[in-house]
C-alpha cells in the first residue's frame, strides 16, 4: 500500500509512510529551492491521502553540500511548511549530514479511525475505475508543483465511495497494474477517457509519464451516478471514470478509438532507470 497500517489503540490507525527524492534524479540542479521543498513533502502527503489519511507529523532528514548556500536551505523549508501547514502537518523534527548532492528524506506520519484505511485491495470485478485531475506532461515541471489531494482522499474514506486507491506516481499504466495485482484482478482502461493535461503530447505520455500524484480508486458501477453527483456537489476539481475492474488476475487493458482491446504494457516511471 502507499503507507503502513499501524493499530494504534484508542481506535485510531497510523499511517506510516517515508519518501525520498535526489537531485538529477527527481528535480535537476537549478531548480527552485522551494518547490523541490514542496515536492519532497508533498510525496508524502499523497501517499497519506491515498489511504483516506489525515496528515499529523513530518520528520525531514537532510543531505547536502557543504557549499550550499543556507539561504538555499531556508527556501527549501519553507517550500515544505507551506505544503505541509496547508494540510495540517506539523514538520515535528529530522537531521542534517553533508554529502554530494542535495537530497530530502521525508517520514510522514497521519492517522484514520481504526479499520477504516483506503488499501489497493479493494477493488472488485464490476466496479468502475475513476482518476482525479488530468496526466501527464510532468517533465515539464508539473511534478514540482501539484498539489496533493489529502482533501479528496479523506472524502472519499469517509463518504465509503472508493473500495481500492493508490496515487499515480509511478504511471496510470503502471499504478492500474499496482491496484489490480493487489487485489487479484484486472482492468480496462478506456484510452479516449484517460484526462490529459495540457503538457500531455500524447496518450502515451498520459499513461506512462508517473509523478501526477493523482488519486485512481474504485467505485461500485450501481453507486455511480451517485457519486459523480457526490463530487461535483464538493469539489471543483475533475473526476473521470476512465475504465472498470475485472475478473482476469494482473490484465490491464487499453479499449482503443475503435473498440480493440490490447494489452497495456507495464512501462511507468523507472526509479532505477537513467535519470536523463
Amino acid at each position: 500500500d502507499d503507507a503502513a497500517v499501524v493499530r494504534a489503540g484508542g481506535g485510531v490507525d497510523l499511517l506510516l509512510t517515508s519518501d525520498g527524492i535526489g537531485e538529477g534524479r527527481h528535480f535537476q540542479a537549478g531548480a527552485d529551492w522551494a518547490a523541490v521543498g514542496h515536492k519532497a513533502v508533498a510525496r508524502v502527503l499523497s501517499d497519506l491521502a491515498a489511504m483516506g489519511g489525515e496528515p499529523q507529523w513530518a520528520l525531514i532528514d537532510l543531505v547536502a553540500p557543504g557549499a550550499l548556500a543556507v539561504e538555499s536551505i531556508e527556501a527549501v523549508y519553507d517550500g515544505a511548511t507551506r505544503v505541509a501547514e496547508r494540510f495540517g502537518m506539523a514538520i515535528v523534527g529530522g537531521d542534517t549530514a553533508e554529502g554530494d548532492r542535495l537530497q530530502l528524506h521525508v517520514f510522514g506520519v497521519g492517522r484514520v479511525p481504526e479499520g477504516t484505511a483506503v488499501l489497493r485491495s479493494g477493488a472488485r470485478p464490476g466496479q468502475a475505475l475513476y482518476v482525479t485531475g488530468s496526466l501527464g506532461g510532468s517533465g515539464t515541471g508539473r511534478h514540482l508543483r501539484f498539489v496533493p489531494r489529502v482533501e479528496e482522499g479523506r472524502w472519499l474514506r469517509e463518504q465509503s465511495w472508493a473500495g481500492a486507491m493508490i496515487d499515480v506516481s509511478d504511471g496510470l499504466a503502471t499504478d492500474a497494474r499496482h491496484l489490480a495485482e493487489c487485489s487479484r484482478a484486472g482492468c480496462t482502461l478506456v484510452a479516449d477517457r484517460v484526462p490529459r493535461s495540457p503538457a500531455a503530447g500524447s496518450l502515451d505520455e498520459a499513461l506512462c509519464d508517473g509523478e501526477d500524484f493523482e488519486l485512481l480508486f474504485t467505485v461500485d458501477a450501481h453507486r455511480k451516478d451517485a457519486f459523480e453527483a457526490a463530487w461535483r456537489a464538493r469539489f471543483d476539481l475533475p473526476c473521470t471514470a476512465i475504465g472498470s475492474i475485472t475478473g482476469d488476475a494482473g490484465e490491464v487493458g487499453l479499449v482503443d478509438a475503435s473498440g480493440v482491446t490490447r494489452r497495456l504494457p507495464d512501462r511507468g516511471y523507472e526509479h532505477f532507470g537513467d535519470s536523463g
